[in-house]
């Protein structure tokens, strides 16, 4: 059975696990569990990463980056995580239009609201972390104000566990999902089959450069990080149809007026901004 490396982290809250929460951003793709300490009063941050030299590399420079603070690693078998994940993965509703559930809970009555089923495996994405979230309420109310119609196309970039695009596919659109990453691209395939979109989603191993250069879409949305949305704004806006919608997020509350100043640089208006917690998206429609 293949192994997991599972790598705790514990600061003291505030400003400290800000801190590292902004660490892992850069450096946790695929997400990471985050709850309180056994003391009451500290942050305990999981990562589970495949038992192989990245993950393990990712423990060094965690020790390396955080010497003065408590780090845990560890070796579990991947079926003792999928347990773990049954007992935290549990329905989300997110604004008034999806509800997130796991595979087991299929058959659970969501009433008018579209269920998005996501397998809780090693990709970034199952609608408990806030920037996956914000970026879904960005989708639902284009939505429930009459914008969003089944004749667009969206880009999904960095489609890791490919939630994003399966939510918009449950609108009628259509579309890509594109991840640098081959495993989370692998979990999003497993996951745009187990929501039957299939013909409505094509998944690619890449990112922005692997689109054609004309290629337009009339949704694009992007949850990465803020340094690689700031890098690559002008040819994300290059791929934004003529009246389309923009939604980033990944973007920590801090960053988001870099992030806004660099799409303002790149010819957009002022975003509509939303936030949770310490996490900001930004949407132009």
């Amino acid at each position: 059975m293949r192994k997991l490396l599972r790598v705790d982290i514990t600061a003291a809250g505030g400003e400290l696990a800000e801190r590292v929460e902004a660490w892992l951003s850069d450096r946790a793709a695929q997400g990471w569990e985050e709850d309180a300490a056994d003391d009451g009063a500290s942050v305990r941050f999981r990562v589970h990463l495949e038992d192989a030299p990245p993950a393990r590399e990712f423990a060094e420079e965690a020790a390396r980056d955080w010497p003065d603070l408590p780090i845990a690693v560890s070796t579990i078998e991947e079926e003792d995580w999928g347990a773990a994940w049954m007992a935290f993965f549990t329905p989300i509703e997110i604004g008034g239009v999806y509800e997130i559930l796991p595979p087991w809970m299929a058959d659970h009555d969501t009433g008018s609201r579209r269920p998005i089923l996501i397998e809780p495996k090693m990709a970034f994405g199952t609608g408990h972390h806030p920037t996956t979230a914000l970026c879904l309420e960005a989708f639902a109310t284009a939505h429930q104000a009459g914008w969003l119609t089944p004749d667009m196309r969206f880009l999904d970039l960095g489609t890791g566990s490919g939630i994003l695009g399966i939510g918009l596919c449950r609108l009628g659109l259509t579309g890509l999902g594109v991840d640098i990453d081959p495993q989370a691209v692998w979990c999003a395939a497993d996951n745009v089959r187990l929501n039957g979109v299939e013909d409505g989603m094509s998944l690619a191993v890449g990112g922005v450069g692997c689109l054609a250069e004309d290629s337009r879409y009339a949704v694009v949305a992007a949850n990465i990080l803020a340094a690689p949305l700031i890098a690559m704004a002008p040819r994300i806006v290059s791929h934004v149809a003529e009246g389309g919608m923009l939604v980033l997020s990944g973007i920590l509350e801090t960053q988001a007026d870099a992030v806004t100043a660099a799409y303002r640089a790149a010819g957009l208006p002022e975003p509509e901004r939303r936030v949770s917690g310490e996490w900001a998206s930004l949407t132009w429609r």
